[in-house]
């Protein structure tokens, strides 16, 4: 027995269960993830039940679990009960409803069952009854309605989609140079230029966009008026609905469809979830300006936090003098990594928003005050505060990896002439780039995944323009941004739709946990290239 112990093997059998039981938890967790993400976007099938009080419901089966029978003596039958997602919430009023199997009297899958995404109150359930272009029944009944509605749908689709052209792009570089221009106009009147040349012209140029802007105000009526088509839809309980194409996403039959159209369409509302905006209140649509505030919160974090964690790096190992100072320098970083992310929010708050931004403000943008432009959350003081957060990291790992230099490699570059500054740069830089990229992979998997800060220095729960368009500067570091993040929060815990919101926060989770593992891949690919390249230096 002593023999044993003194081995170690009880150890290593020890560490390595630990490993285990680690790893059996992160799959478990992926798989949970993956389970309830992934099959959010399969077109199961739609069920008509008719309950024993006569009431007929139409919808897809989400769940299935045993009803509770507290107090039930023994040998009482198992009861089972389903959720159904009837949608229809304008009708209904919820979306989805519990119901008893004891009291399905009927059960079955219409072949002509319609599902109809819309833009506004969730899904529509029901048979089509017709297709109006106005007042003007065009289409009568399931197969001739369907048959309408193939052919008129994607036109109303394109119509929606140049409206919406022309109200971001057209009207919204209209109202971007008039408000330039009015800002230039109040900058000149805080000089004392009331009028001028120059006061004329610029009154002249806002004549000139506020003509613009009511010609394409002239254009959007125009293409309002040619959406007259309308899909007129009856329900289970044949309550009756007139739908404008205009609000329809997509419209489909899930149980007419087979393993081919369905995969095409999950493919397709995949894509959507990842390339499209959110709607109606982020529980539906796409996730995509979220995906790219957190990519490119990373990388401006990032930006800041490597240099400023490798220069304090190289300062403490290499330049400054090791003494009680420089210890309690490395204690306090240390210290730093422990301290709760919401107070480098708040300190981002008052420095960085209200001290530095409020004083670019002043000086810079006296004509947009009292609005801020800096002085406010925005990405750039999110990734500000996610750097000084991230930092001690950066630090630990850039120390931890000059110390593993041997002293040699520095003595035989001075050997040869070289300054303490060229060895610095051109031999030990290179030889602790792994360890410095190591610091960096920890930083942004920990920067990808926090909130907390990021909920009172920027983020927000739809930001309507990405920091990045056409318009000069092009990068906007000011504007307030979407967070995966704070997505998943804001859908799982402030929705007011929870079983429709839940899907939402798996699959934009499992979105997350696939962004981190990319931008940490890169990072580890890069990371093992340096250390091939330079491990001769090292010996």
């Amino acid at each position: 027995m002593n023999r044993l112990w003194k081995g170690g093997e009880p150890f290593i059998w020890l560490t390595g269960a630990a490993l285990a039981f680690s790893l059996i938890m992160v799959a478990g967790l992926v798989i949970l993830v993956l389970v309830n993400g992934l099959g959010f976007f399969w077109p199961s099938s739609v069920v008509r039940v008719r309950l024993d009080d006569g009431r007929a419901l139409m919808g897809q089966v989400t769940e299935r679990e045993q009803v509770p029978q507290p107090g039930a003596p023994p040998g009482t039958p198992v009861r089972y009960r389903i959720q159904l997602k009837v949608g229809n919430r304008d009708l209904y009023g919820a979306d989805f409803v519990w119901i008893d199997e004891a009291k399905i009297v009927q059960r079955d899958e219409p072949v002509d069952a319609l599902l109809v995404e819309r833009r506004e109150w969730g899904n529509l359930y029901g048979f089509i009854q017709g297709v109006r272009d106005g007042d003007r029944e065009i289409a009568q009944g399931p197969a001739e309605g369907w048959n309408s509605l193939q052919v008129h749908l994607p036109d109303a689709q394109a119509v929606v989609d140049e409206i919406r052209r022309v109200e971001k792009k057209e009207i919204g570089a209209i109202n971007y140079a008039q408000e330039r221009l009015r800002l230039h106009m109040k900058k000149l009147a805080l000089e004392g230029r009331q009028d001028g040349a120059e006061v004329q012209r610029l009154q002249e140029e806002m004549t000139q966009w506020s003509a613009r802007y009511r010609d394409r105000e002239s254009r959007l009526a125009e293409l309002r008026e040619r959406s007259r088509y309308a899909l007129v839809v009856v329900t289970a309980d044949n309550q009756t609905k007139e739908l404008p194409l205009a609000q329809i996403v997509r419209a489909y039959r899930p149980n007419a469809m087979g393993l081919a159209a369905k995969t095409g369409l999950y493919l397709s509302k995949v894509w959507e979830f990842v390339a499209g905006e959110p709607r109606e209140s982020n529980t539906e649509g796409g996730v995509f300006p979220a995906i790219f505030g957190t990519v490119m919160m990373v990388m401006i974090m990032s930006l800041f936090v490597t240099p400023l964690g490798v220069l304090a790096a190289f300062y403490l190992r290499e330049y400054a003098k090791q003494g009680p100072f420089v210890s309690a320098v490395r204690i306090a970083v240390n210290n730093l990594a422990g301290v709760p992310s919401i107070v480098f929010g708040v300190f981002g708050v008052g420095f960085f928003i209200y001290f530095v931004g409020g004083s670019i403000d002043r000086l810079l943008y006296p004509e947009a005050l009292p609005t801020p432009t800096f002085g406010t959350g925005g990405i750039l003081w999110a990734s500000l505060t996610l750097a000084l957060l991230t930092v001690p990291v950066v630090i630990v790992a850039t120390e931890e990896g000059l110390a593993a230099i041997p002293g040699g490699l520095r003595e035989a570059s001075l050997a040869l002439g070289t300054t303490k500054f060229e060895t610095t740069w051109r031999v030990v830089l290179p030889a602790v780039m792994p360890s410095v990229l190591t610091g960096l992979i920890l930083a942004m998997a920990r920067a990808a995944g926090e909130v907390a800060p990021l909920m009172i220095t920027g983020v927000v729960k739809l930001a309507p323009a990405l920091p990045v368009d056409g318009f000069w500067p092009f990068v906007h570091l000011e504007r307030k941004f979407m967070h995966l993040g704070f997505h998943i929060y804001d859908v799982g815990f402030q929705s007011p739709n929870v079983d429709a919101a839940r899907p939402m926060v798996y699959t934009t989770a499992l979105l997350l946990l696939l962004i981190v593992l990319i931008l940490n891949l890169t990072a580890i690919l890069v990371r093992n290239r340096l250390r091939k390249r330079y491990a001769l230096a090292m010996f």
